[in-house]
């Protein structure tokens, strides 16, 4: 018996004189966080070729070109933000400062219906420029329906489906990540639920998901997830609810039910979850606040039916019915992020622009008249809407199948005045509901942030820390950490990531960025290919 303790023992030193090898990056005695959501651990962690190697408490002899002590700090999977809008801000931007900052090391876009047209050119322009973070894209429904259809309210011809299902089948095989829909936008509102279960089929075959911006997000937010869950069934397709809230005052409050239907729905076997953005405001287009109708066929048929004294009068009763459902007097809610043409509005509200003009003697109807004015111009207004509950906003991030994502582009600081989402999301989580509210547990935030989307979008080697996996990590003090950006002042980046690892480069190195961009392409991991 002492023979052979002697002889496992002698094993056990030879494996750990083996298990010393030379690596690119060497982690020492920080508290691992692996993104599974189970407590901390006290480990090393050996990269070589941007991947993890080697974990475990013996590597103190172990020899490495960039040897880092994390004592006391906490070591962490890079975030995965899977839903953010980065066509055409990236490439003015590839090092995407804002999203690092925010530890933020892969970005799923192509989000609300909206993507690039030719996923291999988007690629291969990415590739061409380099990017600090990884990125990978859904196929947007609206891109599609744009490319066949342009903007009409109507239904799509049997060839004009044949079409796009055509363009979602190469998008597929191209490399997306599933289909998004944007059902309060232009064209995709005008879309039935049908045609979009015959794309989310075709998504379906190459093991995508489904990721949508559903039709309403107010008072009518049930029926719009029952939409959502509908094409989840017949195409027989995983759901992805997209920045999950309930808007309008007379709204607040039904998270608490929405919560239980989702539970209902996964108990009845739909593979259904959300994302969130950890704010009371959203942000979109001012086209919103206007009738779906009224907009078919683009600006300048908005302008036609403005013209007409009959049409425009429904156009602005349906404005105050839809304030009216939503528990809002006014437009005071409505703050403009961007005004392509006239950036002295920006960061003003509705009344207020109106005020600018009209003094303080205005009314509702001077109000609707300044959306409209806005929206005819033609290139679009960007608001941000404070429209939301706190309570709903702790209670949706609550619910374990929520996702932490930021809804937002690559910032270029100082432009416009943008959702401080934008700048803080993933931290703010982190220090104001984990840190301060103890909203949730600090290791199962990391895992919203990690592994739940990792898995949501089937990036095997991607979201936790573990041999073999992208080194995509994070090196903090989460007592340091802050999301400094504001609505007032969003232009912050979040403060407290001291390293960043982008597949094993650092991206931020001792709290500043490095500008390198050892970013890549992700695309599905063994998907299914169709029958022929």
């Amino acid at each position: 018996m002492k023979q052979l303790s002697l002889i496992f023992l002698y094993i056990a030193l030879s494996v750990g004189v083996q298990a010393q090898p030379t690596f690119d990056l060497l982690i020492k005695n920080g508290w691992l966080v692996d993104g599974t959501g189970q407590p901390r651990i006290k480990m090393d962690i050996g990269v070589r070729n941007g991947k993890i190697q080697v974990m475990g408490g013996g590597l103190s002899g172990a020899s490495a070109t960039q040897t880092i002590d994390a004592t006391g700090k906490i070591v962490c999977p890079g975030f995965i933000d899977v839903h953010t809008h980065i066509e055409g801000s990236i490439q003015p931007n590839p090092s995407a400062a804002n999203f690092i900052f925010d530890g933020v090391t892969s970005v799923v876009t192509g989000n609300c219906g909206n993507s690039a047209s030719d996923l291999p050119a988007f690629f291969q322009e990415l590739e061409k420029l380099g990017i600090g973070l990884n990125v990978g894209t859904l196929v947007g429904h609206n891109t599609i329906r744009s490319a066949v259809m342009g903007s009409v309210n109507r239904a799509p011809s049997v060839a004009e489906l044949v079409k796009m299902q055509e363009l979602m089948t190469k998008a597929m095989k191209d490399g997306a990540l599933g289909l998004s829909t944007g059902l309060i936008y232009i064209p995709g509102t005008f879309a039935k639920t049908d045609e979009i279960v015959a794309l989310a089929k075709i998504a379906a075959e190459y093991k995508g998901i489904y990721a949508s911006h559903i039709r309403h997000e107010d008072h009518q937010v049930f029926e719009a997830v029952e939409e959502a869950i509908t094409i989840g069934r017949e195409a027989k397709i995983p759901v992805e609810i997209s920045h999950l809230k309930v808007a309008g005052k007379a709204s607040w409050g039904k998270s608490e039910a929405l919560i239980t239907k989702l539970y209902e729905y996964r108990s009845a076997g739909i593979d259904v979850m959300v994302d969130q953005y950890p704010y009371t405001a959203s942000s979109t287009t001012l086209s919103t606040q206007i009738p779906d109708w009224a907009l078919g066929g683009g600006t300048d048929s908005l302008k036609i039916r403005l013209a007409k004294p009959n049409t425009k009068a429904k156009i602005v009763a349906e404005m105050k019915k839809i304030l009216t459902e939503s528990g809002s007097e006014n437009f005071s809610f409505a703050v403009i992020a961007n005004c392509p043409w006239d950036s002295t509005l920006n960061g003003l509200s509705i009344p207020q622009v109106v005020k600018k003009s009209k003094g303080e003697n205005y009314n509702l109807d001077d109000e609707i008249e300044m959306v409209l004015k806005l929206c005819s111009k033609g290139p679009r207004v960007q608001m941000v809407f404070h429209k939301m509950g706190e309570e709903d906003v702790r209670r949706i991030m609550q619910f374990p199948y929520c996702m932490v994502a930021s809804d937002a582009g690559v910032t270029s600081f100082g432009h416009s005045m943008p959702h401080p989402r934008a700048y803080g999301t993933n931290v703010r989580v982190l220090a104001e509901y984990v840190r301060v509210q103890k909203t949730m547990a600090f290791e199962e935030a990391i895992r919203k942030m990690t592994s739940l989307p990792a898995t949501r979008f089937n990036l095997s080697d991607r979201g936790q820390l573990r041999p073999g996996k992208a080194a995509d990590i994070l090196i903090f003090d989460p007592n340091k950490i802050n999301a400094p950006a504001t609505y007032d002042h969003p232009h912050a980046y979040s403060t407290g990531m001291e390293y960043v690892f982008v597949n094993g480069i650092a991206v931020i190195e001792q709290g500043k960025p490095t500008n390198k961009k050892p970013g890549v392409i992700i695309k599905p991991q063994n998907p299914k290919i169709p029958k022929p």
